[in-house]
């Protein structure tokens, strides 16, 4: 019996947060009576679907990494990015770099801690199905996660700036595989603290 192709997950946590005003990775958040930073409750998800999940950090992230590292132990594969600053796309090459042997990549936000298992593990069958591309989507609209398969490995390894893949994704629409997801956790991101008490979309 074939051996799966391995899919790598990654978890973007390198941005700059500016508009939260603090470290809204550390931010506490309560979801279903349980009381965890932001990016703890993050991950549950991820590490409930894959083996080991890559977490991009910049530099000098001791704080975040000690909190995960002690909630996780070693389901976690920390990647440094020393260009973070530069932007969400400069963190996904530096991640897809790090796991460059993979046959595929889930990539998530680590500051969306509303995703839902199911929209993981779906992205992850699409692609190990044979998508190019995978994407989480409600009512046609696209969230996240979204995945993409190794042909466009050398395209993310050349991201750079704070674009990330969306052009990808844009441009090849119509190779987009979307996993039906009724779950508004999929589009809803930690902007401002107000975020932590409702679940925009």
């Amino acid at each position: 019996m074939p051996e799966e192709p391995e899919i790598a997950a990654l978890v973007l946590a390198a941005g700059q947060a500016r508009r939260f005003g603090a470290d809204k990775r550390l931010a506490l958040l309560e979801v279903e009576g349980r009381i965890e930073p932001l990016i703890v409750r993050a991950l549950r998800s991820w590490v409930e679907v894959f083996e080991r999940v890559a977490v991009v950090l910049r530099p000098g992230d001791e704080a975040v990494r000690g909190v995960l590292s002690e909630t996780f132990a070693d389901r976690l594969r920390f990647i440094e990015c020393p260009r973070a600053d530069e932007g969400m796309g400069t963190s996904l090459a530096a991640g897809v770099a790090a796991t460059a042997e993979a046959t595929g990549w889930v990539v998530g936000l680590a500051d969306m801690p509303w995703v839902p298992r199911a929209a993981i593990a779906g992205v992850r069958d699409a692609l190990t199905a044979g998508a190019v591309l995978a994407a989480a989507c409600r009512a046609d609209r696209r969230g996240h996660p979204v995945g993409f398969a190794a042909p466009y490995r050398a395209e993310l390894l050349g991201l750079t700036g704070d674009v990330g893949a969306r052009l990808l994704l844009r441009r090849d629409a119509e190779h987009v595989v979307g996993v039906a997801i009724d779950d508004a956790g999929i589009f809803a991101d930690v902007d401002t603290p107000q975020d932590l008490f409702s679940r925009s979309e």
